[in-house]
């Protein structure tokens, strides 16, 4: 997949109806970090979130259990959603790979086309520079360009 050009709706669409289990690595406890809504979203939605934080002490998030690292997850998991430096998606890639995860899903402005390649070719689907709570809701925002301002 050419990752420098658009994802299809039905692609992106076809990943949120297909998973249901999501490894959030980057994730936060702080209720005004991005990462912290979309836990609250995606796990209201349904999802089987898991939050990945090596931090010390921090167990849990919104009374979800979080784990230390990919290794100690005790669960498959179907999407890997990283919200951490573009320059960390390389090794998070290969973390996906070994836990054999389905997708690999990079939040907005974390891209690495080497990664992208690395993880399609070991079967995964990649997304890259996008958030799965906008695109869970993006059918629904159909523009009404007939109303007035």
């Amino acid at each position: 997949m050419d990752h420098r050009q658009p994802c299809s709706d039905d692609y992106l669409q076809g990943i949120l109806k297909s998973v249901k289990t999501i490894a959030m690595v980057g994730a936060s406890n702080d209720k005004t970090k991005f990462s912290y809504g979309v836990i609250r979203v995606l796990s209201d939605t349904g999802y089987d979130m898991i939050p990945v934080n090596p931090l010390p002490g921090l167990e849990e998030i919104r009374g979800i259990k979080v784990y230390p690292s990919f290794a100690a997850i005790d669960r498959p998991v179907d999407l890997v959603e990283v919200f951490r430096r573009p320059e960390d998606l390389m090794e998070v890639a290969r973390e996906a790979i070994e836990m054999r995860a389905k997708v690999l899903w990079g939040q907005i402005g974390v891209v690495d086309f080497d990664a992208a390649r690395i993880a399609e070719n070991a079967g995964l689907k990649v997304v890259m520079d996008r958030c799965p709570k906008i695109e869970l809701f993006r059918p629904f925002w159909k523009p009404k360009l007939h109303m007035g301002i």
